[in-house]
């Protein structure tokens, strides 16, 4: 087990922090024995999965991943994460507020957002909740789909403390079938709860 592997990010992807923020990231990792598992595409602009999200420590874990690696992400979070206290914080560390239970556009306006960069990894946890056995919300599909860009599979993987990355996934169009796919990258993946 190599504790604290970070690989090197190819050129292509979006860069924030400095050497200072990605030492101490590695070596918080490598304190508490996490390490990424596989290699990023050399793409501008894809749309990462993180699952499962079954903590919050899921997001800690994303965020030191994030500095330790160097990498820019932009994700989407529920909008009470956004409020006067952290919701600088969270804008800062890339967030994007989403109100989960109304029609608001934000395939739309992440599909945009898409478009305007230069580049851009989009992190989305595909459940949308923190709740065990909850089915996937098909948002993360339709913004891959309709910004023409592939999707990412990762893996919050508790068991051998690690992220993974699988290889790029290019979406079909078949929803069903490509959802089926993606799944059963996650077998035997442990999230922190269940």
């Amino acid at each position: 087990m190599h504790t604290g592997r970070v690989p090197e990010l190819p050129p292509r992807l979006p860069r924030r922090g400095n050497g200072l923020s990605k030492a101490l990231a590695r070596g918080v990792l490598a304190l508490f024995g996490w390490r990424v598992d596989g290699e990023f595409p050399d793409r501008p602009k894809m749309v990462a999965i993180v699952a499962p999200h079954t903590s919050n420590w899921d997001f800690i874990v994303g965020i030191l991943v994030v500095f330790a690696l160097g990498l820019r992400v932009r994700f989407l979070g529920k909008h009470t994460l956004f409020n006067p206290w952290l919701g600088w914080l969270m804008r800062w560390l890339g967030g994007t507020p989403v109100i989960r239970d109304t029609q608001q556009g934000a395939v739309a306006d992440a599909v945009e957002m898409i478009a305007r960069e230069e580049q851009v990894l989009l992190g989305i946890a595909p459940e949308g909740t923190r709740r065990r056995g909850t089915p996937w919300r098909s948002g993360f599909y339709n913004i891959a789909l309709a910004a023409k860009v592939p999707i990412l599979p990762a893996a919050f993987d508790y068991g051998r403390r690690s992220l993974r990355l699988f290889p790029l996934f290019e979406p079909t169009g078949n929803y069903e079938a490509d959802l089926a796919r993606l799944q059963a990258l996650y077998e035997g993946v442990r999230g922190r709860n269940g």
